[in-house]
């Protein structure tokens, strides 16, 4: 068999595991097999062959894919607004109930509900925030 053709095939597995991983390392590796079989298609002895593979293989792995997982990355999603204050704490102003209640989130008051409605908050209370429904959170107790 041709050094070309298992190349070739080294190339195929590498790319196929690399869809499995989505690390960009085995792509990398991949493309540096693809590169080394067409070096082996012109000719060249499989020294040289070997050298290629090594030299593409490192430039793609300390070069690329640095740059590549930098875009792949994402930022953790910040939340904006009242969904902010979902799971912040909140000190009850004013005894809460399943109908009415105030607490305090972060310095400002807050109309509030228990979100349990058969419970009843003391004022002093602190709670959770678990919703915001319009300008009414809705608390449950801290355990």
């Amino acid at each position: 068999m041709d050094s070309w053709i298992v190349w070739l095939i080294l190339a195929a597995a590498l790319g196929i595991a690399e869809i499995f991983t989505l690390t960009a390392a085995l792509g990398l590796l991949s493309i540096a097999a693809l590169l080394t079989a067409g070096v082996a298609l012109i000719g060249f002895p499989p020294g040289l062959q070997l050298a290629v593979f090594v030299i593409a293989s490192a430039a793609g792995l300390l070069g690329v894919r640095p740059i590549a997982r930098r875009h792949i990355t994402q930022p953790p999603l910040q939340r904006f607004g009242v969904s902010a204050l979902v799971g912040k704490p909140a000190y009850v102003t004013k005894e809460v109930t399943g109908r009415e209640g105030r607490v305090r989130i972060g310095g400002e008051e807050w109309s509030a509900r228990a979100y349990d409605e058969t419970l009843v908050i003391p004022a002093g209370s602190t709670v959770d925030v678990i919703q915001i429904e319009g300008a009414t959170a809705l608390v449950y107790p801290r355990e």
